[in-house]
């Protein structure tokens, strides 16, 4: 799925129109992006958390030139589902 066939299907169960539903989209992803980039994670109950993770200092090889590289010590965001919704995605996508 896609971001336009998200805004699709939230405008359809809604009744809200879509380029409502894209800038409440957009601005909710740039609220994301900006609280983590502060340092701030993000809790939202029954879904996730928005968080960042410290990734150690660690030496990397570059293969071409057989050279080593430092990699400093840096931060990635991450995404951590809730219990809640881990246990609806497993009852309701079973293997084949």
């Amino acid at each position: 799925m896609r971001k336009s066939d998200l805004i699709n299907q939230i405008s359809e169960k809604t009744g809200i129109p879509k380029v409502d539903v894209l800038v409440t989209l957009e601005t909710m992803f740039k609220e994301v992006k900006e609280s983590l980039s502060n340092g701030q994670n993000i809790y939202i109950r029954g879904f996730g958390s928005f968080i960042t993770k410290k990734r150690a200092a660690k030496i990397g090889r570059n293969i071409k030139k057989n050279t080593a590289v430092e990699i400093p010590e840096h931060y990635v965001p991450a995404f951590k589902p809730a219990k809640e919704f881990v246990n609806e995605v497993k009852s309701k996508h079973k293997p084949e």
